[in-house]
């Protein structure tokens, strides 16, 4: 039996959602755990796609398949008692078992938030503490030339490999209360480091470094080579994902 498991996390004392050798990972314990409630049959959990250390995730999706005979309800329950505190699953759904949580996926929302005030110890694994002040109306300005299909190679650290950089951002929004900045970005898809990269490229414009016009000249480059920076992972989060037919 095929589930939709919904749950959300925090990456921060993560290697990465994806298992790696001998590190502490997301994917890990939710197998884990899985593992446990399959009868210690060895169980993979395939996911809507990776997050990177010290990402979090407001809502993220895999699949799983189980032999056990287990209600929705049973195995949120069972999942939960056997995952740490900063995992947990909200949501399990019995579907098709020709459903794919990373082929079925038609649209994906990340948020990224930075402080541009006084430095926060609290929250520096939550929200990337920038610390200095930047203009945002410009980055509004700078943030519309993503929107759209693009090929976004300037913004994918390995695109010598990425045959395939071409992507959909249907909507992609800046606001600003007090002193954190919120961006968001909904889209078909996104590759490795895309998103902390399109940040880095909005807080040059932000700091009156680059006009806002220098996102569309470093996006139409299509070289990351030419330079820009990565934001810290700490102030991104998965927070939706939307699936047809389910």
């Amino acid at each position: 039996m095929r589930f939709l498991i919904t749950l959300s996390y925090d990456g921060t004392n993560y290697k990465g959602y994806q298992t790696q050798p001998g590190l502490d990972t997301i994917q890990e314990k939710i197998e884990n755990a899985l593992t446990i409630i399959n009868n210690g049959k060895k169980t993979s959990f395939t996911s809507s796609g990776r997050t990177d250390k010290g990402v979090h995730a407001i809502m993220q999706c895999g699949h799983a398949d189980l032999d056990v005979n287990i209600t929705e309800y049973k195995l949120k329950r069972a999942m939960n008692s056997n995952l740490p505190d900063d995992i947990h699953v909200i949501k399990t759904q019995i579907v098709s078992n020709d459903f794919h949580a990373r082929y079925n996926v038609v649209e994906k929302t990340y948020t990224y938030y930075i402080n541009t005030g006084e430095y926060d110890p609290i929250k520096r694994n939550y929200v990337f503490q920038y610390n200095y002040k930047l203009n945002v109306a410009v980055m509004k300005k700078g943030i519309k030339y993503l929107i759209g299909k693009h090929d976004f190679r300037s913004f994918v650290t390995e695109n010598k490999e990425k045959e395939n950089c071409v992507r959909t951002i249907t909507k992609a929004d800046i606001e600003k209360n007090g002193d954190i900045i919120k961006i968001t970005f909904t889209g078909d898809g996104f590759l490795r480091y895309q998103v902390r990269n399109m940040i880095g490229i909005l807080i040059k414009v932000g700091e009156e470094k680059e006009s806002p016009e220098y996102v569309n000249d470093f996006l139409n480059k299509k070289d990351r080579s030419i330079g820009g920076k990565t934001a810290p992972a700490n102030g991104l989060y998965l927070t939706n994902i939307k699936y047809r037919g389910v």
